[in-house]
């Protein structure tokens, strides 16, 4: 007969082994695909490798995505929504998954560390909104079927505001937000408060809870002309706004 702690030891090393393969086979999992680059975008795998992506490169569950100081992508998921991701970004796919046939199996989890970004709902977001979950330093990013931009101003060694920010250059560091479409929810251990289209809001840390800015406090999101339609195309841009240019504040 075998050992007690033989037996258990045994037992733990195939708990373990197991748990590596599932993560492994989660981190895997294709999320969606690069559909437009103006420049050097790169994923950290979860292995610690670095891979250069192009367009019609694959994106995975696990991936940390980041651009350059000039670079803007557009990332389209496979339940038909996109990201669009501003230069100098970190943007965390933590979890990713989508099956037309299998509502119960929706998960959308992703991590906003720096930089900023357009989100445009997808099938997912729509039948299933309480499965999207966009982490920030700062709030959690709730939608209901939504189209919003949202920005995170790292801090510096200046001390942590109190207020929210006034329109104009040198944005206090924290999350913006700017709702095209629909309604968010930015939330965290301080309070919640809902955005509706048009709106603006603001919050600098967890600390502190999410308000509405009166006006844009001037934070840009411009798309590169590559990112616009020709005109004979007629089409809109991808990302589903008609504005070639967005100035608004974001989270």
């Amino acid at each position: 007969m075998m050992p007690l702690k033989k037996c258990t030891a045994i037992k733990a090393l195939l708990w373990l082994a197991l748990t590596c393969v599932g993560a492994h086979a989660w981190a895997g999992q294709v999320a969606g695909t690069v559909m437009q680059l103006s420049g050097p975008l790169m994923a950290k795998k979860m292995d610690g490798k670095v891979k250069i992506l192009a367009i019609k490169s694959e994106v995975e569950q696990g991936d940390t995505l980041l651009t350059e100081k000039e670079t803007y992508a557009l990332i389209k998921l496979i339940d038909s929504s996109e990201i669009t991701l501003k230069p100098n970004t970190s943007f965390v796919i933590e979890q990713f998954s989508y099956t037309a046939e299998q509502p119960d199996g929706d998960h959308a989890i992703f991590s906003l560390l720096k930089g900023g970004l357009r989100s445009v709902t997808g099938l997912l977001g729509k039948r299933n909104k309480e499965r999207f979950e966009m982490k920030t330093p700062a709030a959690t990013i709730g939608i209901r079927g939504t189209t919003f931009i949202a920005s995170y101003v790292a801090p510096s060694a200046m001390p942590l505001p109190t207020a929210a920010p006034a329109a104009g250059p040198g944005l206090a560091p924290g999350l913006y937000v700017h709702v095209l479409d629909g309604l968010i929810q930015v939330s965290n251990p301080a309070g919640a408060q809902n955005f509706a289209p048009g709106q603006f809001g603001f919050t600098p840390n967890f600390r502190q809870p999410p308000v509405l800015l009166p006006v844009n406090p001037g934070l840009p999101f411009t798309l590169p002309p590559a990112f616009l339609p020709s005109p004979s195309s007629g089409g809109a841009p991808a990302g589903g706004t008609k504005a070639a240019a967005i100035d608004c504040v974001v989270r």
